[in-house]
């Protein structure tokens, strides 16, 4: 969507280009008047995509039959450890292993974190769920070292070499933007069938935070610091290990934090190809069943991993990164002999006690009957209101952006068919709307509604490609320049060629929908939580939760209640999407400079005035990367929604995964990544215009 900032932050390049937004507007119309009459302009000839997914297949292909004995060995070494830990697991008495996370959550976190901590393992016993939770750790315990041994060299690397660096940053941006689905089919066509796609999958997909907070930690370092080690004669190494990295290591851990919560999502959805026997595939498996007690009960022993692992984690960040440099080495071991004290001890007594080395089966709950029972009369009793909210929402925004108002109104959806009269009355709306705004000096929203118009009109999918490639390109040229411009037309290019532009355009629509939603829905919640303290504490559990809950957890109460279809997902998308940008609002409102406020408070400023006058202007650049980053949530969460009914370029990636077609696959997770990346230089531009007009005035 064009921005004012965006048109307005050089003045006399607008001179200039006065023209450059009618003439896009114009051509665009001319393009939807065309496309009856000339096939090419409404849909791109087939003739002119490239075979990308055969050639990539055929790559694969030849990988698969020369490097088979290479991956067979390396999967044979990851095998032996892995099996050794879930041995050992499953042979640890559930005392020993409760006492020992509680330990460590209690050093992390204090009392009220080992409280959880226990509360949450004594859920997993008695919901009789306790040996797939362990298989799901020992994915975890494997993965997350290899990943943040892995991370942590790459980290240094790229720190120490500024030409590492150029090409680590990139293509760390590729593989966060790819889907996880992605991930998995060139695994598992490499290494087979089997948990060590899962224990791959994870090392590859988690070990990116642990480089970028690597490399941000130690550039962080100041420079009196290094200064002071230099002047003592410390050598490169000792220079290294004894000040730069202890002085860095509380960034350092907050990577291990990330990476661990990436690695643990990853391990959830691995579990999708089967073969792990572990509580991800416990979700999937119940929910194919359309058994929503028990895959709600599962889905939140994931949830309580997953916040044990977080705070656990971000405890020992917070705690270890001001006082491990402090400690003496006795210290610094003393929590580990106390902690292997406390599981012998507990080993001892599951001895002598047996209900302590093994959890009772009387003792065990069924939580899914009463679950189940709850669901169903809420899905009859409230099915009039569910019915009504989706309906709504599909036939006055959804479908009119997918395949526009010209298909959608009808006596069925609106009440009434569609005349001539409408559109004429519909076009006239927009010419007056464009033009009272021009008149305001309004450019960005003078051009925004006759492009939203048009755009509503026919329907993103049934949009000109070439109207499409000219809107966005222009966009990208009058926001970032040349060089933003060619990347967007390099973008879009290979999603034509690709042949991947309909899928593209299918998740375009669902996502820009969920993210508007989202960040709508963030930024009002946010700025209520800034202005009211209460309202901020009940809020932190909520989006905690949100935020370390694995993806694919969010489809099951959503698929209770409104079953499988693309509202579903729409939820899906924006429960998970809307918290960054809560956060991002929340903080940058918090965090206006003192004597701003103070200067406005002495003029008599309202509280009304405070927040829109003053605090949302200085906010905005933050409010703007939760929006980035709602972008991001959203487009990742994309390929979990497939699993309930979307169309789009999801789709096509987990096709692509049941298929074993990595061409197919792959292709559509670099559309995605197309769009991701599109989006977030968009936004950045965006962000340094507005920060430009800040101080030019």
């Amino acid at each position: 969507m064009p921005s004012d900032i965006a048109i307005t932050s050089n003045p006399g390049k607008l001179q200039k280009q006065s023209f450059g937004w009618p003439a896009v507007i114009v051509f665009s119309l001319l393009c939807v008047l065309l496309m009856g009459q000339v096939p090419w302009i409404a849909k791109f000839p087939g003739a002119l995509e490239l075979p990308i997914t055969d050639v990539l297949n055929v790559i694969m292909d030849w990988v698969v039959a020369n490097f088979e004995p290479f991956f067979k060995v390396i999967t044979l070494l990851f095998t032996y450890p892995m099996d050794w830990v879930r041995a050992l697991l499953h042979w640890l008495p559930w005392s020993a292993f409760v006492a020992a996370i509680t330990m460590i959550g209690y050093r992390a976190g204090g009392r009220d974190l080992a409280v959880f901590t226990v509360l949450s393992l004594i859920y997993v016993l008695c919901v009789g769920l306790w040996e797939e939770a362990m298989n799901s750790f020992a994915l975890v315990f494997i993965s997350v070292p290899m990943a943040v041994l892995v991370g942590f060299a790459l980290g240094v690397w790229g720190y120490a070499s500024t030409r590492a660096e150029r090409v680590i940053i990139p293509l760390l941006d590729i593989s966060q933007t790819i889907p996880a689905f992605a991930y998995l089919l060139p695994i598992l066509l490499l290494f087979g069938f089997g948990p060590v796609v899962g224990l791959v999958a994870s090392i590859l997909f988690a070990f990116p935070p642990m480089v970028r907070n690597t490399i941000l930690g130690l550039r962080g370092v100041p420079s009196d610091i290094i200064e002071s080690g230099l002047m003592s004669g410390a050598t490169p190494g000792q220079l290294f290990w004894r000040v730069r990295f202890p002085t860095a290591l509380r960034q350092i851990l907050i990577g291990i934090n990330q990476t661990t919560m990436a690695s643990l999502s990853m391990v959830i959805i691995a579990s999708i190809i089967g073969g792990t026997a572990d509580i991800g595939w416990e979700v999937l498996s119940t929910m194919r069943k359309a058994q929503f007690g028990e895959s709600l009960v599962a889905g939140i022993v994931i949830a309580l991993m997953a916040m044990i692992l977080d705070r656990i984690t971000f405890g020992l960040a917070e705690r270890e990164g001001v006082t491990l440099t402090r400690k003496t080495t006795l210290q610094r071991y003393a929590f580990p002999l106390r902690l292997i004290g406390v599981v012998v001890l507990a080993l001892a007594v599951a001895q002598v006690v047996p209900f302590l080395a093994q959890w009772p089966e009387t003792w065990q709950f069924d939580l899914a009957e009463p679950l189940n029972r709850a669901i169903t009369w809420f899905v009859i009793n409230l099915k009039p209101l569910v019915d009504a909210v989706k309906n709504a929402s599909l036939f006055f925004v959804m479908l009119p952006l997918k395949i526009g108002f010209d298909k959608t109104v009808s006596p069925f959806t609106w009440g009434f068919a569609l005349t001539i009269w409408h559109t004429v009355a519909y076009v006239a709306l927009l010419v007056f709307g464009t033009a009272w705004l021009w008149q305001r000096k309004r450019p960005g929203l003078a051009v925004t509604v006759p492009l939203g118009g048009l755009l509503f009109y026919i329907g993103l999918t049934d949009m000109p490609w070439l109207a499409l490639i000219a809107i966005l390109t222009y966009f990208a040229y009058r926001l970032g320049g040349g060089r933003l411009a060619a990347g967007t037309l390099l973008g879009l290019t290979f999603l034509l060629v690709s042949g991947s532009w309909d899928k593209a355009m299918l998740s375009l629509y669902l996502c820009s929908i969920a993210v508007g939603l989202s960040f709508v829905i963030g930024a009002l919640l946010g700025a209520a939580a800034a202005q009211y303290d209460w309202f901020s504490r009940i809020m932190r559990p909520v989006n905690d939760t949100l935020q370390t809950m694995p993806p694919f957890v969010l489809l099951i109460p959503i698929v209770m209640v409104f079953k499988i279809g693309e509202f579903t997902a729409l939820l899906a998308i924006v429960s998970y999407a809307f918290v960054p940008a809560f956060r991002y609002t929340e903080h940058g409102l918090r965090h206006v400079p003192k004597t701003v406020t103070e200067a406005a408070t002495s003029l008599g400023t309202t509280r009304v005035q405070m927040l829109f006058l003053v605090k949302l202007p200085l906010a905005l650049p933050n409010i703007m990367l939760g929006l980035n980053q709602s972008i991001m949530f959203g487009i990742a969460m994309l390929v979990i929604a497939a699993l309930v009914g979307t169309n789009g370029l999801g789709q096509e990636v987990y096709i692509g995964l049941s298929a074993g077609n990595f061409g197919q696959g792959f292709v559509a997770g670099i559309g995605m990544a197309v769009i991701a990346i599109t989006a977030d230089r968009f936004c950045q531009a965006w962000q340094r215009n507005y920060q430009n007009h800040l101080v030019n005035g």
